[in-house]
């Protein structure tokens, strides 16, 4: 049992024994908790690497220069003071630009469609002149070529260049001329412009890949010398200038190649692309060269967007040269995840503290936030009035822990999470506030929910919560009144949507820890579980004398201001261990004690059994933690008095182990006044004719004697409280024994029966 400590401060001596012995805990949670020593470290590991790598490219120390911006008037001097070098991206790329610019188009040449053009060019050769050369009157041939012509190639010819052709003398070698036009044209190739997308590229010249068996060529051609589609018959005239050609072909000749001419050099994006890839490979990026001395800024001068590149060049210069930054942030980053180990051995001891999967998921949610705070300083938003913190769900990392754990811890973390997120230079100052301040509400908004809805609300509390924090900020930092409504509405979606997220990882993470919170207890507190409707059935006087230590457990704890529902709910279970064997409890005895046919030693082990058997019916429902340790602890190691004395009877060298209880004294509240109201309710059926005052004095001596077997020992609970129980169970049992009036009998004959 607790008692109040008398008012006296450590010394230094004493301060450091302390410490000594704190550390030599974290170094026990290390060796004998392995599984979640690791997972700490992993995440400290993950969290250190994160916040060097960006945190460093970015030099860290930005948020020292906030008070700069392109466009404001400088209110101080900033010199170099040492040499930087530094690449200057805006010229480089420019650079860069230009020489895409220079990069000329790709096309590639396409055999297969000259081949085809070809082909079909010469089938149409062979039926004209299989029609030309035929015997037969002039008229009949021509009916029958043109027939055959519109069969073979349907829409490709008019009737007036198949009249001109067949009636011409020099038809055939019209055809043949037309062959050599062909191969000219489709040799020289034409080029199928794509209608946007070379605008950004070589405007002169374009690049021509034609690939063969044996090796690919590549040749350069000016703009204005490619065929086109639209420049087909200038490319056809300028081939037919030459001598010796038909005279007719220059009026014939177009009109009977164009059904046949097909664009065959077509666009290669991805080969173009490769070429800019390579120019841009090749080029040398822009070095600046700042020397010390110089005036970075001038005071009273408007900064440039070269002045910002300097000042961002020599910020990151100096960040990397100087190590102590990286020390800190590593520093910070161990003392946040030595207080993982502080909280879960020194802390847990041997009371219940954390158990392994809950430091795995503080672990995770741990590291996800830093290197959320990392990753979000580098979203594409304006940080200067809104802070990066606003795209954190802070709320909700806060709220898991506070439902699932407890409200002290979740404060912890409220308060450690912006700290680590500031000192390792993700956060600045707004985003610091509007973190902790989020944080913070959100810890406390859920105090007392017993609801689910009751997530929703504490989400409208957090909302509201954020936005005052963000209005703070932006009056504080005199931000454009168009910047207000779109901040405080992200900051109020924050906090909303966090509570509305508490919904969806609640359930789960609740069965995966098995955690004891409000809203699961209040699921187990149904006297219509199927467990308890047994216990009902099976062992009716159990069911009730479990109702009723519920009540008094509850009524107690309601007194000392512990977990009341936590109390009930263990009350209703702390006994269905009796299930198996109820008539071998008195509650579930009416007449006949089994007890009697039995010796002592037997009747022992078999009370004593029930608190084993309800641990392990615990375990298989799979019922949180803190219900399970209060079945485990409802009788402590206590005697079974009645049968011990029996047994000394018999034996007077029987030994006491065998007739005490197998668990351990009570490790919380909750358990130690389950075990209070437990034998409180047992003991006071005993009494005759029961009132207050005799009640009173009955259960002081109960509980003289529970402190003085040391079965309070190792609870919290100190003098007050016991003496808060205590009038809290008189009050409950007095209520319920209270005398009444003994009701007079009728005579015979004014009773009367009544119909109906």
């Amino acid at each position: 049992m607790k008692k109040k400590p008398e008012s006296s401060r450590p010394s230094g001596f004493e301060k450091i024994t302390i410490l000594g012995t704190k550390l030599t805990d974290i170094l026990t949670f290390v060796t004998t908790r392995p599984g979640p020593a690791i997972a700490t470290f992993i995440a400290f590991l993950i969290s250190t690497v994160v916040v060097i790598q960006y945190q460093g490219a970015d030099g860290g120390t930005l948020g020292d220069l906030q008070e700069f911006e392109v466009g404001k008037v400088a209110e101080r001097d900033v010199l170099a003071e040492q040499s930087v070098s530094y690449v200057d991206e805006t010229a480089t790329r420019l650079k860069s630009d230009i020489q895409q610019h220079l990069v000329p188009p790709v096309f590639t040449y396409n055999l297969e469609v000259t081949a085809e053009a070809r082909k079909e060019y010469a089938r149409f050769v062979s039926l004209s002149l299989s029609y030309l050369t035929q015997a037969g009157t002039e008229q009949e041939r021509f009916e029958a070529y043109t027939q055959e012509i519109y069969r073979a190639f349907p829409g490709m010819f008019s009737g007036e260049t198949l009249d001109m052709l067949f009636h011409d003398p020099e038809g055939e070698k019209i055809l043949e001329t037309g062959s050599a036009a062909l191969d000219y044209v489709m040799e020289e190739g034409i080029f199928a412009l794509p209608d946007t997308g070379l605008e950004v590229y070589n405007a002169e010249v374009v690049e021509l890949l034609r690939s063969s068996e044996a090796r690919m060529g590549r040749e350069w051609i000016e703009f204005t010398h490619i065929i086109t589609l639209d420049t087909l018959p200038d490319a056809v005239n300028r081939w037919y200038t030459a001598d010796g050609l038909p005279p007719s072909f220059g009026v014939l000749g177009f009109a009977l190649l164009k059904p046949f001419m097909k664009a065959n050099v077509l666009f290669s994006a991805s080969d173009t692309e490769q070429r800019v890839a390579e120019t841009k490979a090749q080029i040398d990026a822009v070095v600046n060269h700042i020397e010390p001395g110089t005036r970075i800024i001038r005071k009273g001068f408007i900064i440039t967007d070269e002045d910002m590149a300097k000042l961002r060049a020599l910020n990151m210069a100096v960040s990397k040269q100087d190590p102590r930054r990286m020390v800190g942030q590593i520093l910070v980053l161990v003392l946040l995840y030595s207080l993982f180990m502080f909280l879960g051995w020194v802390q847990r001891g041997d009371k219940g503290g954390l158990t392994d999967a809950e430091i795995y998921v503080l672990s995770g949610l741990t590291a996800l936030y830093i290197i959320g705070a990392v990753l979000a300083k580098r979203l594409p938003f304006n940080t200067d009035f809104f802070p990066v913190s606003i795209v954190l769900p802070t709320a909700l990392v806060i709220m898991l822990p506070a439902i699932l754990i407890n409200l002290n811890l979740a404060l912890t973390w409220a308060l450690m999470l912006p700290i680590s997120a500031f000192l390792s230079g993700s956060f600045d100052e707004a985003a610091f506030i509007l973190a902790l301040v989020s944080g913070v509400v959100a810890s406390y908004t859920l105090k007392g929910a017993e609801k689910r809805m009751d997530l929703v609300k504490a989400g409208l509390i957090s909302a509201g919560a954020n936005g005052i924090a963000i209005l703070a900020i932006l009056l504080f930092k005199s931000a454009a009144w168009e910047v207000y409504p779109m901040a405080l509405f992200w900051g109020a979606f924050n906090g909303l949507a966090s509570g509305m997220l508490v919904l969806g990882f609640l359930p789960p993470l609740e069965h995966a820890l098995n955690a004891a919170t409000t809203f699961r207890l209040i699921e187990l507190s149904d006297l219509n579980a199927p467990l308890i409707r047994r216990l009902f059935t099976v062992a009716p006087g159990t069911y009730s004398h479990s109702i009723m230590v519920a009540n008094l457990a509850e009524a107690a704890c309601q007194e000392i201001g512990a977990n009341p529902l936590l109390a009930r709910v263990g009350a209703y279970y702390h006994d269905i261990g009796k299930m198996d064997q109820p008539d071998y409890f008195v509650e579930n005895q009416t007449s006949y004690n089994k007890h009697n046919d039995i010796p002592p030693r037997l009747s022992a082990t078999i009370i004593r059994s029930h608190v084993k058997l309800g641990v392990e019916k615990a375990r298989t429902l799979g019922l949180p933690r803190e219900v399970t340790n209060i079945i485990a602890e409802h009788h402590g190691n206590s005697v079974i008095t009645w049968f011990y004395n029996e047994a000394l009877k018999q034996d007077p060298h029987v030994s006491k182990e065998d007739f005490s209880y197998p668990g351990n004294p009570p490790r919380s509240r909750e358990s130690a006044v389950v075990m209070l109201a437990d034998m409180s309710e047992a003991a006071v059926r005993t009494l005759e004719k029961p009132t207050a005052a005799k009640i009173e004095k009955f259960l002081q001596e109960l509980i003289t004697a529970k402190v003085e077997h040391g079965q309070l020992a190792e609870s919290e609970l100190t003098f007050r409280d016991l003496e808060t129980i205590k009038h809290a169970f008189v009050q409950v049992l007095a209520g319920y024994y209270h005398s009444r009036i003994e009701y007079p009998k009728l005579p015979a004959k004014e009773v009367t029966h009544e119909s109906g």
